[in-house]
């Protein structure tokens, strides 16, 4: 740990958890969101455990004597303005909407842990992997993630980037929809994806996941489910990990083919 870098380090958010955890020196990370801890939410939950969990609320966070409060843009805002306010230093992180962003994201929280040379072997294995797992397939599968209020993800989002990378065409591309946006359940359909891809539902049941287990979903042929959900969240090298499950769907889908 650099000179200078926060010696207590509180975060609010659940992508920001798994960049400290990931990047962060032992005991420097002292707190970190209620989602940490959660399996279905974050792809860190099991190292997560071991640390403090914390409400997000501002009381908390000033009984813990932070150095530095890392947060997500658009997570605890009414803590993160009352901290500032306090004059606390807090560092907001933007959701990762590409690769990209994942690597800066990275490469920021290093710098900012003062943890720098850990964010660039990290960075190489990400290269290196990514690099590894790209090919040209002879025919790209057009896939379909679904998700909850009938909406479908982008191809410029996170998502987006990791089918692409996976060798995979979106079907909101051809929609025009780079952003994702709704898709009615009877276009969905009509639209004959090759795959299409729902999260795993939370414990309870909900009107927002219900309709991805419609019958007329079932009866394509062509629904998977995701099971790795957490892969998919936050800019980390876990992102690698849902290329490589979507590669091996791929493979999977062009053996029948």
């Amino acid at each position: 740990m650099g000179d200078g870098a926060p010696g207590r380090v509180v975060s609010l958010n659940v992508c920001t958890d798994q960049l400290a955890l990931l990047l962060g020196a032992p005991g420097q990370l002292v707190s970190v969101s209620r989602l940490a801890h959660d399996p279905r939410s974050s792809a860190m939950a099991g190292a997560a455990r071991a640390i403090p969990a914390n409400g997000a609320s501002a009381e908390e966070v000033v009984l813990l004597r932070p150095d530095l409060v890392v947060a997500g843009s658009y997570t605890a805002r009414a803590t993160v303005e009352m901290l500032l306010r306090l004059g606390y230093r807090v560092e907001r992180f933007e959701p990762a909407r590409s690769l990209e962003d994942a690597r800066e994201n990275i490469r920021r929280m290093g710098a900012l842990l003062g943890r720098e040379a850990e964010a660039a072997e990290v960075l190489a294995a990400f290269d290196r992997r990514l690099a590894a797992l790209a090919d040209q397939p002879e025919r790209r599968p057009v896939v379909a993630y679904y998700l909850p209020f009938n909406e479908t993800a982008g191809t410029r989002s996170l998502t987006g980037e990791i089918l692409a990378a996976a060798g995979m065409e979106n079907l909101s591309e051809a929609r025009g929809l780079p952003y994702g946006g709704r898709l009615p359940l009877e276009a969905l359909v009509l639209a004959h994806p090759d795959l299409i891809l729902v999260s795993q539902p939370y414990d309870s049941p909900a009107q927002a996941t219900s309709m991805l287990q419609h019958p007329a979903l079932q009866a394509t042929g062509t629904l998977r489910q995701v099971v790795d959900s957490p892969n998919w969240i936050c800019g980390t090298p876990a992102v690698l990990d849902a290329v490589a499950a979507m590669r091996a769907l791929r493979e999977e889908w062009e053996a029948t083919q």
